[in-house]
């Protein structure tokens, strides 16, 4: 489905995943990941002006994480719990009310998804969302799985095409996430789409 014209509603929440410092610049930099940086700052302010609730997931793993290849995973380190790695980039201007989801927390499990191990659903229903709109690193990885788990869960769902980058570990990753995030129902968007 592609959108027209999309206004915010009490009903929409923003989320962003794991615009980390590690995705970035370190150790697992998605390429040109950086480029997002000023349109998920744009997200931020029109989410901000209209007084909606803002997420920002997080990799936040322990050092001996089953993702991370030293432990049988496909990863190299990345994101461990309190390191730089696992910060906020520092271009990403996040409100100081943002709603920090983290993830990846327990050692013998991964979790691509936001919504993986963690308290989101139920942070969402407290606050009445039924509209999410998401975006960020990766598309072909955690923010498709978070796309997927968000449209299982029967929110309205819109992917935020300028604010997300893929890892493209094969070269139409990208593309085949896409097409399959749509096919299940998400809505691509970008801020030309956004009444602001």
């Amino acid at each position: 489905m592609i959108a027209l014209k999309v206004s915010i509603t009490n009903k929409d929440a923003l989320i962003l995943v794991d615009i980390q410092n590690d995705f970035c610049v370190g150790s697992l930099a998605v390429p040109n990941a950086c480029d997002i940086i000023k349109y998920a700052n744009s997200y931020i302010e029109i989410f901000k002006k209209n007084i909606r609730p803002i997420f920002a997931t997080r990799d936040w793993h322990p050092k001996n994480h089953s993702s991370f290849k030293e432990f049988g995973g496909i990863w190299p380190i990345h994101c461990i719990q309190n390191t730089d790695g696992s910060m906020f980039y520092k271009d990403l201007r996040l409100p100081n009310d943002t709603l920090i989801i983290s993830k990846g927390t327990n050692p013998d499990k991964d979790a691509y998804s936001g919504f993986d191990g963690t308290d989101l659903h139920d942070k969402l229903k407290n606050l009445n969302i039924n509209r999410l709109f998401i975006g960020g690193l990766a598309t072909d990885y955690c923010v498709k799985a978070t796309i997927l788990d968000a449209l299982a869960l029967d929110y309205t769902t819109f992917f935020l095409s300028d604010a997300s980058k893929a890892v493209n570990l094969k070269p139409d990753d990208e593309a085949l996430s896409i097409n399959e995030m749509l096919k299940a129902g998400a809505i691509l968007i970008d801020l030309n789409d956004l009444i602001q």
